[in-house]
């Protein structure tokens, strides 16, 4: 990672899901609290290959159960969902991906995240492992990427659960299709020659007021690496955060969503800037879509509300959480 990808240490957790560290000292020495881990050891990590990219996963054991995939969101990492899989990790076998480009996994050559990419890696992860038919659970980015491989593979998807992974609302969409492709390729040009440094973020708890500096010091902990100076990077290649200049058509998506013939949940926090599909209209392009919204909830409903998300999920997915 290069000198321009250095963190501010005063900052944390902006617009994408990780941030800097709230509590360090002098000497940029972070304290730092992973995750309540009760009576199990932590997850091992595991390598892949997908495109020849070198990509991390983390495995919670429990081998012989029904395989859960959890999948992060842009500029976070598979330990993001620790809470999540504590819970869950006596009647599933966990798996969480680092999605390339992010956590441990190896960064894009060519600094290009398409959602073909995606698609491929997690095609690869379950082929692979041999996990299908699985179930997922996914948030954000992980979300839309695990929605449409459920279109391409309607028969490889047991269960779906995908927090606020639509991607943008058609208020959105439609604004951004009336550039023209030129206008949209120089956007995306500029957006790249201003990646290549990075700016301070925000605190974490700055962007999400219901994180507790508990969870921000552990998502920090696993999000950053230490430069030889002292000082700390971002894991994550900082190019993911470019919106690429074109993707699957607005139609094209939503007859991925059609496709899909899993009982499948659509989860909305309700303070999150995130569009509800029930509201926008989305939803009616699924067939076994439920919508649920929760109270004080942002983005990040996993974290944000973690007991009623369990007791939600767990109920949907038709095993209960020890």
């Amino acid at each position: 990672m290069s000198g321009g990808d250095r963190l501010d240490m005063t900052g944390g957790r902006g617009d994408a899901s990780l941030g800097a560290y709230d509590n360090v000292d002098g000497n940029g020495d972070p304290s730092i609290m992973t995750a309540e881990n009760s009576d199990m050891s932590g997850p091992t990590s595991r390598i892949y290959f997908s495109q020849r990219l070198r990509l991390h996963y983390v495995d919670w054991g429990n081998p012989g159960a029904p395989p859960l995939l959890l999948v992060h969101g842009g500029q976070d990492h598979c330990r993001n969902w620790d809470w999540v899989a504590e819970r869950l990790r006596h009647d599933w076998h966990i798996i969480a991906p680092d999605l390339r480009g992010h956590g441990d996994s190896q960064w894009s050559p060519d600094g290009n995240y398409s959602m073909a990419g995606y698609l491929y890696d997690l095609s690869q992860l379950i082929h692979q492992q041999q996990l299908a038919p699985v179930t997922i659970v996914a948030h954000s980015l992980g979300g839309n990427i695990a929605l449409r491989y459920a279109g391409i593979y309607p028969e490889s998807v047991k269960r779906l659960v995908a927090i606020e992974g639509l991607g943008p609302s058609p208020k959105m969409l439609a604004e951004r299709l009336k550039r023209t492709i030129a206008e949209r390729m120089r956007h995306w040009i500029d957006e790249q020659r201003g990646l290549a440094g990075r700016l301070p973020f925000k605190r974490m708890q700055e962007a999400n007021k219901h994180l507790s500096p508990e969870q921000a010091r552990h998502l920090t902990q696993h999000g950053v690496n230490q430069n030889e100076d002292g000082t700390y990077s971002w894991k994550f290649d900082n190019y993911v955060r470019a919106w690429p200049p074109y993707d699957m058509t607005v139609g094209d998506v939503e007859a991925l969503w059609g496709r899909i013939a899993c009982p499948t949940l659509l989860v909305y926090g309700k303070e999150s800037w995130a569009s509800n599909p029930e509201e926008d209209g989305r939803a009616r392009h699924f067939k076994t879509a439920m919508v649920v919204s929760f109270e004080k909830a942002g983005h990040w409903v996993h974290h944000d509300r973690l007991d009623a998300f369990i007791d939600t999920i767990s109920d949907f997915l038709g095993e209960k959480a020890a």
